[in-house]
Order: C-alpha cells, then structure tokens, then sequence
C-alpha cells in the first residue's frame, strides 16, 4: 500500500476519533483529551492512537480508564465514518510530549530568573 494513502487514512483517523471522543462519548470519566497523532501498521490491521490528556494523576487515570473501555463504540464508529475493508484495532497510547515541553519550558524560566539575579 502506498505511504501517501496510509498518511491520508492515519489523518483521516485523527481527526473522526477525536471528533467521537468529543462530541459521541457519553463516559463522564473522560475529560479534557487530545489526540496527537495516528499511526496505522502497513496492512491496516492496527492503528496506535496517541492521546494527551490534561489534570492532574488522578484525573489521567480516571480517563485512561474511560478511553480504553469506550474503544470499542470508537472503532464501531471510525468503521461506520471511514469506509475500509477492514477497521483497524485500536491501540491507546498516553503521549507525554506536552509534559515534558512545559517542563522544559519550566526549566528554561528558571535559568533565565537566575541570569538576571546575577547581573
């Protein structure tokens, strides 16, 4: 299968789940989620689906716990939205890349406040 063709359905992906998960999931557990990014395997037999989610552990773990028992009505739904031969199985991966930007963002800030109470 064509890369272009595969880049155009993890997009494509990208943008109906994290549609569902707004505006389809009805689980009070899920909060404030964002899907990064959708990797489908070559033969679309599997997509990894990146998600950020915001709050505190407590919050993280209570949605993690709403997002993996609501894959099912996700797949079901991407299967009725995008029309493929076979809908892939989803996978829930966490994306901690918003985490550790705003710590070295955090980290940055710091250094700069001790340059400036040297001089």
């Amino acid at each position: 299968m064509s890369q272009l063709r595969i880049e155009k359905i993890q997009e494509l992906m990208k943008q109906e789940i994290s549609q569902i998960i707004l505006q389809e999931v009805k689980d009070p557990r899920i909060g404030f989620v964002t899907v990064t990014q959708v990797e489908v395997s070559r033969d679309l037999s599997y997509a990894k689906v990146y998600v950020s989610i915001m709050g505190d552990d407590e919050q993280i773990t209570k949605c993690w716990k709403g997002l993996n028992s609501s894959l099912g009505f996700i797949r079901r739904e991407v299967g009725h939205r995008i029309r493929l031969r076979i809908v892939p199985e989803l996978r829930l991966m966490l994306d901690k890349s918003l985490d550790y930007s705003d710590n070295i963002q955090k980290l940055l800030l710091q250094i700069e406040q001790k340059e400036e109470h040297k001089e």
